[in-house]
């Protein structure tokens, strides 16, 4: 049986997969316990965190199809011949911005241009030369005149675009309203009015705006995107809008996947060092101040120039440069998760020095109860709110370390799409005249509205898990 394309997985898509169904299995058990519930009702009638919520979600939507590869047959050239793939490994989002992937230019061209940015020798019809500023293949090119009719040109399509995306999310809005009013059995003009007003348990009226509002924006952008570079393209042609949507990808797996090797560490050492004490505390308290007295960017950039050497060591290894730039990013994931769990170690090992002399704890010493089963009944549930208002509120700067790295040349690799790597060659344009500022203002808003995103949520998270807040 053969198929119309070849899946990849590569080592982050794995990851990413068994954090989805950690996720899953996460809000299956939290369903089910009414203590844990708690938190979270007052997480969801929160205006400002469901409005983070959702573009969190829009986020990751994006992340998850980005992580979904396969690579494409070739053509076949004989009757009867194996089915040969392309080396290229694509992603559904490359499907879905094929577009954008696919309209290169020359080199730089500033947003919504319909000319190049830099000029040129142009060939004129009689064969005469002169040097001005070219017309770009894809950008404006249904412009026969773009100085004169571009803005024209942009303002009624945005204008349509404005007016049907208003009207049919009016109508999925009332749609959905409807659904709301039958389930709580109340007329619709009843539950309208309660969710404008933001009378219900669940903040409606802040996911429906925010929701509105990314649809309008996609609904706009999309089909304008098409015509016209919306952010202008980099050295190479690329358009940056691409780029962009990209990066969400590389910076989502670095503050997901992170977390995810990190957490082990704090929470066995950070436990196992309160709980016992003794020789056990003293080992775990030397580790982890070892290992924070040296600078983490030093150990960061040793552990991926050594990976870079085995690589171009052995470069048959790897069958694609997608594979070789996943292997890195991969290793960079192990390599801040092995080095920024010593915070949450120290948290959990303060929290549980409290704990173990609770009398419940003490209680269930001396009934006999052995020292594995105090840790998992008594001990773990009860420093979950801690590791969980860690992680939310060091995904942020997990975001903005990638960016930080990629600067200093020991981030992700270069043939990766990332933030930081649109950052690290933008800066080296800041010096011309006129400046090329569209790649690092792009990558700016992309992962100031990710990081924002995640801080807002996590305060709301912040406030509800923790026992000190959860009262006020």
């Amino acid at each position: 049986m053969s198929f119309a394309f070849q899946p990849v997985f590569l080592w982050t898509d794995r990851l990413i997969y068994l954090l989805l169904l950690l996720v899953i299995a996460l809000l299956f058990y939290v369903s089910r316990k009414e203590h844990l519930l708690a938190p979270w009702r007052q997480i969801r009638r929160r205006q400002l965190a469901m409005a983070a919520l959702v573009v969190l979600l829009f986020y990751i939507v994006i992340g998850v199809l980005d992580s979904v590869h396969f690579r494409k047959p070739l053509p076949a050239t004989e009757t009867g011949q194996e089915i040969q793939y392309d080396p290229e490994v694509l992603s559904l989002l490359d499907v879905l911005l094929n577009r954008l992937k696919e309209n290169e230019e020359r080199s730089y061209s500033a947003p919504l241009a319909a000319r190049a940015f830099n000029k040129e020798m142009i060939e004129a019809a009689d064969g005469s030369q002169h040097r001005g500023y070219p017309r770009l293949k894809f950008g404006g090119a249904h412009l026969s005149n773009p100085e004169a009719e571009r803005t024209a040109d942009v303002l009624t399509r945005v204008g349509k675009r404005l007016v049907s995306g208003l009207f049919i999310w009016g109508l999925i809005t009332l749609f959905f309203v409807m659904l709301l009013a039958r389930r709580h059995h109340k007329s619709t003009g009843e539950m309208l009015r309660a969710v404008w007003r933001g009378e219900t348990q669940t903040a409606w009226r802040s996911i429906l705006f925010t929701a509105g509002l990314l649809f309008l924006i996609v609904g706009i952008l999309a089909p304008l995107s098409v015509k016209y570079h919306l952010f202008g393209t980099d050295k190479v042609g690329q358009d940056v809008l691409y780029l962009s949507l990209k990066g969400i990808r590389t910076g989502l797996v670095i503050g997901t996947l992170t977390t995810l090797v990190m957490l082990p560490f704090a929470i066995f050492l950070g436990i196992s060092a309160g709980y016992f004490r003794g020789k056990i505390d003293d080992a775990i308290q030397y580790l982890y101040t070892t290992l924070s007295s040296v600078p983490g960017v030093l150990l960061i950039a040793s552990a991926v120039l050594i990976l870079q050497v085995y690589m171009d060591k052995n470069s048959e290894n790897f069958a694609s440069i997608t594979e070789r730039a996943d292997i890195r990013l991969m290793f960079l994931c192990l390599i801040l998760g092995m080095t920024g769990w010593i915070g949450l170690c120290r948290l959990l090992r303060g929290e549980t020095l409290k704990l173990r002399e609770m009398e419940y704890v003490q209680a269930a010493k001396a009934l006999g109860v052995g020292p594995r089963r105090i840790i998992t009944h008594h001990i773990l549930p009860n420093v979950m709110h801690i590791v969980l208002i860690a992680v939310v509120l060091d995904f942020s700067g997990l975001v903005l370390a990638e960016a930080v790295l990629s600067y200093v040349g020991v981030g992700v690799d270069p043939a990766m799409i990332s933030w930081g790597n649109m950052i690290n060659s933008a800066r080296l344009e800041l010096a011309r005249e006129p400046v090329v500022w569209w790649s690092l203002a792009s990558a700016f808003i992309f992962m100031f509205a990710l990081v924002l995103s995640a801080n807002i949520f996590s305060d709301a998270v912040r406030d509800a898990f923790d026992p000190r807040l959860r009262g006020r």
